[in-house]
């Protein structure tokens, strides 16, 4: 049974995903304050996160910028409609996806459900516990990657992209699969989501020494690329 806390200051809302989603078989810790949802965190664990974007004090983007400075727990946003901008910061910062208000809970917990399961890598599948493709190496078991002796502490939607682009390399995966794979989900129009994601690969990538080696295929999607002595 997952635990999920849910940060957001609405506390009739809070009232009523908590119901919802304890009936979908979650358990549910509610905090309304983003000073207190950052220390609380320090303290327990949790298995997924769902944080509101709009809390007084301390805003939805500063916590989850905290929080990522020492957990990977998988997060899911909540933001206000049409606020493009906060996704894109948000992802940029660390979360895994994102939902704009107002949700419907059934799409909630389904999102919920799906960044559970990648987080804790799918069950019955048949990639091999270690893949390493020249000095990347993605560790299924313990879902860490590391660029030579580098660990890359990926998130968890990071880490789903990087999996299978490394399970593909010399191959292009397109935005579509990498959206299934990460996050659960079919890509949407003007869905940024996957991008972002690649964006902050990137960077990882290349501070641990590793540049151009996710490759944009426009109009499709990315490959990881091999090295010419790879075969």
């Amino acid at each position: 049974m997952a635990h999920l806390l849910l940060i957001d200051d609405d506390r009739e809302l809070c009232a009523l995903l908590e119901d919802f989603l304890q009936l979908e078989g979650f358990t549910v810790t509610c905090v309304h304050d983003g000073a207190e949802a950052v220390e609380l965190c320090r303290h327990a664990a949790f298995d997924a996160l769902v944080l509101d974007i709009m809390l007084p004090g301390l805003q939805g983007l500063e916590v989850l910028r905290q929080l990522r400075q020492f957990t990977a727990m998988p997060v899911l946003m909540l933001t206000a409609r049409g606020a493009d901008t906060d996704r894109i910061v948000g992802l940029e910062l660390g979360a895994d996806d994102y939902l704009p208000k107002p949700c419907n809970p059934r799409e909630l917990s389904a999102r919920l459900r799906a960044i559970l399961r990648r987080a804790a890598g799918q069950p019955g599948d048949a990639a091999p516990l270690d893949i390493v493709v020249d000095d990347t190496r993605v560790n299924f078991s313990t879902r860490v990657a590391t660029q030579g002796a580098v660990d890359l502490q990926l998130t968890s939607a990071e880490f789903n992209i990087l999996a299978e682009l490394v399970q593909h390399a010399g191959h292009v995966v397109d935005k579509d699969t990498l959206c299934q794979q990460a996050l659960g989900r079919a890509l949407t129009a003007y869905d940024r989501s996957v991008d972002v994601h690649v964006s902050k690969l990137r960077k990882k990538l290349a501070s641990a020494g590793a540049d151009d080696i996710i490759i944009s295929v426009r109009g499709i999607g990315y490959q990881f690329k091999r090295s010419s002595a790879a075969t």
